[in-house]
């Protein structure tokens, strides 16, 4: 494994929930896995007034919930500070300052980190501030990471590259989906094009069709500002689900770097047909009964405008005008109040070209007994099912659908979390698991013609897999 360099790691908003759930223990369990990574210091950057021992206590009482040890108050106190950038502050004067004082208090070389947990109108001037007070640039290495969503459209994208591009270089940006952060998500490549039995079958002559779901019990859960505003496309639909349909469909890359495995992601997108917004499945949550709770319609949301047309789902097919995948449909499903929370990839493959058995349970018409598929679950209970034909004992010849399945939790224990992961990848340099500003542009430019639609979403009961016309994913 990669030794981590000395550095420095400024988190904004850190007095935010995602630095509290996700980030300060993700950065304790690195550098506690980690030799190199003791002489690392993390400067925490919100606009409250905090000082350093306010910030600590907040980070140990957030690590206490994770990790039982009684040597987080040292360590906090070892490796935590804050500045504040509020009202009364010279702002980023006093933070390049105090930058500057702690690195060269604890002999850091000047390489950092800076990691904006912000909300996304903010991306832009704090991406500007600190190319103007020159922390974009050290004498070690600077590396600007950025939530999603990027952007909120097309042009919003552009603007938003084009100004990050004016003080950090590509090679400096990490923009960060936590999805691509799960093991199994990564393991997608892994299992592609480390397994010839199913690569030599990952084409249209094979496979049927794919689907892929991202499915959400919660409703809006407090976000009804944001969430409105954006949609479940924009939300959900452009980033999640879209990562996962390039990994799905890319072509083998020529070597396994960064750049290469993003070259064919953006081959996808720019070899995907045009979304017709007529084929687009829309839909919003009503009232019902969810978890045998009984809960509230999205319009009944605190803090959702009356009347509102916002999408809570989403089912899109997605055709890729290449030569492997011409003709097979991707069904690109996701939404909130659905009946469990879910990600799965179903692969389904052709019927046998002629078959010499019958079987009730066929799904399809020509089909004369069940077609196999592979179900890739990513959460929870992350894993593989491989569906196949036996013979049922007895003298007659009935078939049953039977499955392999495999567990990562069974194989290697509890699966790493995501921000650790991607965490890691940002100290050590490898950009893998992060969206180049190119892929970014081409997602929004695919989305387009559906976002400028007009939108009337179907009404469906919390608790249901969405509108009618929508079917629940396959079981595991």
């Amino acid at each position: 494994m990669p030794t981590i360099d000395r550095h420095l790691f400024v988190i904004f908003g850190a007095t935010g929930d995602l630095t509290r759930r996700k980030l300060i223990p993700a950065l304790y369990h690195v550098m506690q896995q980690d030799e190199g990574a003791s002489n690392c210091y993390i400067l925490g950057v919100a606009r409250s007034d905090w000082s350093d021992d306010r910030f600590r206590s907040e980070a140990q009482e957030a690590l206490q919930q994770h990790f039982e040890t009684d040597a987080l108050d040292q360590w906090c106190d070892d490796h935590l500070f804050y500045q504040s950038i509020g009202p009364e502050s010279d702002r980023y004067g006093d933070l390049k300052d105090r930058i500057h004082t702690l690195e060269e208090a604890h002999a850091l070389p000047g390489n950092r980190v800076f990691y904006l947990s912000l909300p996304p109108p903010t991306y832009g001037p704090t991406t500007e501030a600190l190319g103007k007070e020159g922390l974009n640039n050290s004498d070690g290495w600077t590396r600007l990471v950025i939530e999603k969503p990027f952007g909120h459209d097309l042009d919003s994208a552009q603007e938003l590259n084009a100004l990050v591009h004016q003080h950090f270089d590509e090679a400096q940006v990490y923009r960060i989906d936590h999805y691509l952060g799960k093991e199994t998500v990564q393991n997608l490549l892994a299992f592609r094009f480390g397994n010839a039995l199913f690569e030599a079958v990952w084409n249209r002559d094979r496979i049927e069709q794919v689907e892929i779901t991202v499915a959400e019990s919660l409703g809006v859960a407090g976000r009804a500002g944001y969430y409105d505003d954006a949609g479940h496309l924009r939300d959900m639909v452009q980033n999640h689900l879209t990562q996962l349909f390039t990994l799905v469909a890319m072509e083998p890359p020529a070597t396994f770097d960064a750049d290469a495995i993003r070259d064919e992601k953006v081959k996808v997108l720019r070899a995907t047909r045009p979304l017709d917004p007529a084929r687009a499945l829309l839909g919003q949550y009503t009232a019902g009964t969810h978890a045998g709770d009984e809960v509230r319609g999205y319009q009944e949301e605190e803090g959702v405008p009356e009347g509102s047309s916002t999408e809570t789902f989403a089912q899109l097919p997605v055709y890729i005008d290449n030569w492997r995948w011409q003709g097979v449909p991707f069904i690109l499903r996701s939404g909130k109040r659905l009946p469990q929370k879910l990600t799965q990839i179903a692969v389904r493959f052709e019927c046998a070209p002629v078959s010499l058995f019958e079987n009730a349970g066929a799904e399809a018409p020509s089909c004369s007994v069940s077609q196999n598929e592979l179900i890739i679950t990513l959460q929870p209970n992350e894993g593989f099912d491989l569906r196949f034909e036996v013979k049922q004992p007895g003298e007659s010849m009935q078939l049953q659908t039977q499955k392999l399945s495999f567990r990562y939790e069974e194989a290697f224990g509890p699966v790493p979390d995501a921000y650790e992961t991607l965490i890691r990848d940002i100290v050590q340099g490898d950009q893998t698991l992060f969206v180049r500003s190119d892929e970014v542009e081409a997602s929004w430019a695919l989305y387009a013609p559906l976002l400028a639609a007009e939108r009337t979403p179907a009404p469906y009961p919390a608790g249901a897999w969405g509108p009618k016309a929508v079917a629940a994913p396959s079981p595991t």
